[in-house]
């Protein structure tokens, strides 16, 4: 038996692992006591993950996010946040690149390859914009999401809590000609089985 905790390949008369001391005894009872007709849930593996429907890894993520309390709004913010981060990377691999290119080139100044290298610190411009996209869209198109989706939870006012004037939203009252006469009754002949006993 390999011991659960080190590693450690142990003898199966020993209780306790030479190396580390686990009770190899505990481990061999709940190995044991697996019922044998228990039978394997693919569900709870990868497998099933890469099977599930892109809807239903996406309500699955959902739920997740809300237990943790990951709310829209701070989705949001963290995207903005990820996109200064983003763009001072950018920025500083732009200097770093720049500096780096000037250096080398000061070696052999005559060398038409040292254009090259000094024009390398464009490398930098690709995170910045990245950076600068994560900024926009956290404050323009993720703003609009989180404004839809608060209107979407938002409960319908209490009529003592409307402003005056403003008519509390309502159904339409019920018209009993709409509904279609089956032309029989739930309760057409249950009387026919009571007994004159039960009538008096």
């Amino acid at each position: 038996m390999f011991c659960p905790q080190c590693g450690n390949k142990e003898g199966d008369e020993l209780k306790f692992c030479n190396l580390c001391g686990a009770n190899l005894f505990a481990v061999r009872q709940v190995v044991g006591t697996r019922e044998a007709d228990e039978k394997f849930d693919w569900s709870k593996t990868w497998v099933a993950e890469m099977f599930m429907s892109e809807a239903e890894r996406k309500r699955r993520n959902e739920a997740f996010e809300r237990r943790r309390g990951v709310t829209p709004e701070i989705k949001r913010y963290n995207e903005i946040k990820a996109g200064v981060i983003t763009s001072f990377v950018g920025i500083a691999l732009m200097v770093f690149l720049f500096f780096m290119g000037m250096a080398i080139s000061r070696v052999q100044p005559n060398d038409p390859e040292m254009e090259i290298i000094r024009g390398v610190w464009i490398a930098g411009v690709l995170p910045f914009m990245v950076g600068l996209a994560l900024i926009v869209n956290g404050l323009f198109v993720s703003k609009k999401i989180v404004e839809l989706q608060k209107r979407a939870l938002k409960p319908t006012p209490a009529p003592d809590e409307l402003p005056k004037g403003a008519e509390q939203p309502s159904l339409k009252a019920a018209d009993t000609n709409e509904f279609i006469h089956s032309g029989f009754s739930v309760t057409e002949g249950t009387t026919k089985h009571l007994s004159l006993k039960d009538e008096r």
